[in-house]
């Protein structure tokens, strides 16, 4: 191993990462109606909540917190299910620390909050560094480069950036604007009118949300929020601003460090978004490449049996073309066309599934015929019925349309039919 490597490797070892996995994700609408945003299904097989934790596992983190609270249950069973295997004798684990009251009466009211009733939990690591991650967002990072970042930098704080455009950043992300030594030195949180960057005035510099401390300062600066009765205790609100002129504050640019590209990164925060994302895994070189062997995405599965496809009848013939078919699914004597389907989905015979989301233990039913659709887990897609073709007859049966066309269906919506 490299003298770099090594280094990197004591820094992640003396590490602790908080994953905030608590959100709710109202902008998916029915699809978190019964689970928390970083429990939703993504890429075929896993839920949102594997990417930060796979990046923690592969950047060779191994003491992880995940802190939940909205409807967790989905979110707590796929984590003890996937990621229990740890042991904490060998100071590796992957925690669950639910919303429990531990320092108050209140549940989590922010993201600094949520850090601060777990302080006694992170204390008893007595790690130097204290990595907080969203729950929320699809990327590959490897979070051992921003850590190095934030010591050779010798910050107190650092932020992990990247760029997107002004209209995409306005009332969604923080903002930051940094000086020539990558210093922060002002912060918005979502904005309406995001400060561009100086050289391009359609380009701004958005917070990942996802942040290094050193830890005795972290700790400072929760206990100091934590009596401030006109916070929000929110890391974006109320802590970063705080900091940025009496501390030093850096920023760590999200990039590619071979090709000095910016990675893979979304955040699946609408139904759009949703649908677009895994639309593009299925493109012959999706920018976000799931079978990379260096940098796996880890996730709980079933012990399924390969995906299947059967009849071969000029009336009926059981394939997919340009798609994704996970384990356990049966394709017989259907069509799949530009679509993903998860886990167990079963489609009978003579029906049609064109530029669709099936998410696990779907069942279509004969002579269906279903395109630009979203079908949550578990639906059972009556005989003959056609969804996405006709919008007005999609409202009128109570499903949900996008802004760009695309139909959720989910099972309380069926069941009302």
């Amino acid at each position: 191993m490299q003298r770099a490597d090594r280094f990197i490797s004591n820094l992640t070892k003396d590490t602790y990462a908080l994953i905030l996995a608590g959100g709710r994700g109202s902008r998916l609408h029915e699809l978190t109606a019964w689970r928390a945003k970083p429990a939703v299904y993504f890429g075929g097989k896993y839920r949102i909540v594997d990417f930060p934790l796979s990046n923690c596992i592969n950047s060779g983190i191994r003491r992880i917190g995940v802190a939940t609270q909205y409807k967790s249950h989905s979110l707590i069973r796929h984590i003890q299910r996937g990621w229990g295997h740890f042991k904490a004798d060998t100071s590796e684990f992957v925690d669950i620390l639910p919303a429990s009251q531990r320092v108050g009466d209140d549940w989590y009211i922010g993201t600094a909050d949520a850090v601060r009733q777990n302080l006694d939990i992170i204390r008893t690591e007595n790690t130097r560094y204290v990595l907080i991650l969203s729950g929320d967002h699809v990327y590959r990072m490897d979070y051992g480069l921003m850590i190095a970042d934030h010591v050779a930098s010798g910050a107190d704080m650092t932020i992990s950036c990247l760029e997107t455009s002004v209209q995409e950043a306005a009332n969604n992300f923080g903002v930051v604007c940094i000086d020539g030594d990558n210093q922060v030195t002002d912060f918005e949180e979502k904005p309406s009118q995001p400060k561009p960057l100086p050289d391009n005035a359609e380009r701004c510099l958005a917070s990942m949300g996802n942040y290094v401390f050193s830890t005795e300062f972290l700790f400072e600066q929760l206990e100091r929020d934590s009596v401030d009765s006109l916070s929000s205790h929110d890391f974006g609100n109320d802590i970063i601003p705080s900091i940025i002129k009496n501390h030093r504050v850096a920023a760590h640019i999200f990039k590619d460090p071979n090709s000095n590209t910016q990675p893979y990164w979304q955040d699946i925060g609408t139904l759009d978004a949703f649908w677009q994302a895994n639309m593009e895994l299925v493109s012959p070189t999706p920018s976000l490449n799931l079978y990379d062997k260096e940098w796996p995405i880890w996730t709980f599965q079933e012990q399924l049996p390969p995906a299947k496809f059967v009849f071969n009848d000029d009336s009926r013939r059981g394939m997919a073309v340009d798609s994704a078919v996970s384990g356990g699914c049966i394709i017989s004597g259907a069509s799949v066309v530009n679509s993903l389907l998860y886990s167990n989905v079963h489609l009978h015979s003579h029906s049609y599934v064109e530029h669709s989301v099936l998410l696990p233990d779907v069942d279509v039913a004969e002579h269906c015929r279903l395109n630009r659709v979203i079908i949550d887990s578990r639906c059972r897609i009556p005989q003959g019925m056609a969804i996405g073709y006709d919008q007005e007859l999609d409202r009128s049966r109570g499903f949900r349309i996008t802004d760009q066309g695309i139909t959720l269906v989910t099972k309380d919506m069926l069941a009302k039919l």
